[in-house]
């Protein structure tokens, strides 16, 4: 490991973290973040070194799994990636010798903090079943993909806030409220992507497609149209309102959160700038702006704003 990683994750290698294997899983895992989840990485940089070891584990763990079904060639692939997944957590919880880089960093981190298993099998079950799903099997409610947004990116931080040895009510109901605003709105963000893949509107609950009246019924099922950019604005407006609901009650709890759990908490802050760009296009997620810099924000500005919260101890 480079000296400028050994920086980054801020550890010390000596004792059982000096083996050339966790060194290079630990490399592995800034990198895999560092490259598909860049504004994931930068909140990271901004945790007190030591807790980066475990939130650089746990943030590839979930590169790991977002991923598997978009770098499969064939759905059946990608779902027995997650399959994998499930059956590596028992053996990571079980101290079993794994030959992936994600894998024997998370093991080495579970072995150092004992963050609680549950956490991460809930979510890539919530991954099992969102890759089960059928494409014209539409979501009947946005607390559907509040609850898949609960299960696969809040668990994330609560793991993290965990291996922090951070224990507050407050500090988790926030890491709830914004893994619920942070996966909707990335999902909103990946519409057109998951329309042009799946031939649907995969993430867009038929109730508030009915609403806008963007849900049709043929041949006993239900479909999403695509032809109607304004109805479609509507629906994405709605949603991204339920998102910025839950951005402003964890923010209301910013006065109960204990100092050393807001740097974990700082992923409001990239789901803040989605809103914020979304609101820019008039929620339009085909607008090509929202592809442009970081989450559709100039990269020096959205670091300056990640700075900026991160020195007043904010989120």
């Amino acid at each position: 490991m480079s000296p400028a990683l050994e920086t980054t994750l801020g550890i010390e290698m000596n004792g059982a973290s000096s083996s050339g294997g966790i060194r290079g899983a630990l490399s592995y895992c800034v990198q895999q973040v560092r490259r598909y989840d860049y504004h994931h990485y930068l909140c990271l940089l901004e945790l007190p070194a030591n807790m980066r070891k475990a939130a650089f584990a746990l943030r590839a763990f979930n590169v790991e799994t977002s991923r598997a079904m978009d770098v499969a060639s064939d759905p059946k692939i990608g779902l027995m990636r997650l399959l994998w997944w499930q059956e590596a957590l028992d053996k990571i919880y079980s101290n079993k010798v794994i030959e992936h880089p994600v894998a024997q960093a998370l093991t080495s981190v579970v072995s150092e903090h004992k963050v609680s298993k549950s956490w991460l099998k809930r979510a890539v079950e919530a991954r099992i079943n969102d890759a089960n799903r059928e494409n014209n099997d539409i979501p009947q409610t946005v607390e559907e993909l509040e609850r898949y947004a609960e299960d696969t990116t809040s668990t994330i931080l609560y793991s993290t806030l965990q291996a922090g040895g951070i224990k507050s009510t407050a500090a988790d109901h926030a890491a709830s409220h914004i893994g619920k605003a942070s996966g909707l709105l990335l999902l909103l963000k990946s519409l057109p992507y998951h329309a042009s893949r799946n031939h649907q509107f995969s993430y867009i609950p038929a109730k508030v497609a009915e609403k806008h009246g963007l849900l049709v019924h043929q041949s006993g099922q239900s479909e999403i149209k695509k032809d109607s950019r304004e109805a479609l604005c509507d629906a994405v407006f709605e949603m991204a309102s339920v998102a910025n609901a839950h951005l402003q009650k964890a923010r209301q709890l910013a006065g109960s959160v204990p100092a050393e759990a807001r740097p974990v908490l700082l992923p409001a802050v990239p789901a803040q700038v989605i809103l914020d760009s979304l609101a820019r296009v008039q929620f339009d997620v085909y607008d090509p702006r929202l592809a442009q810099g970081i989450l559709g924000a100039p990269p020096l500005l959205f670091q300056l704003k990640l700075k900026w919260y991160s020195w007043r101890g904010k989120y």
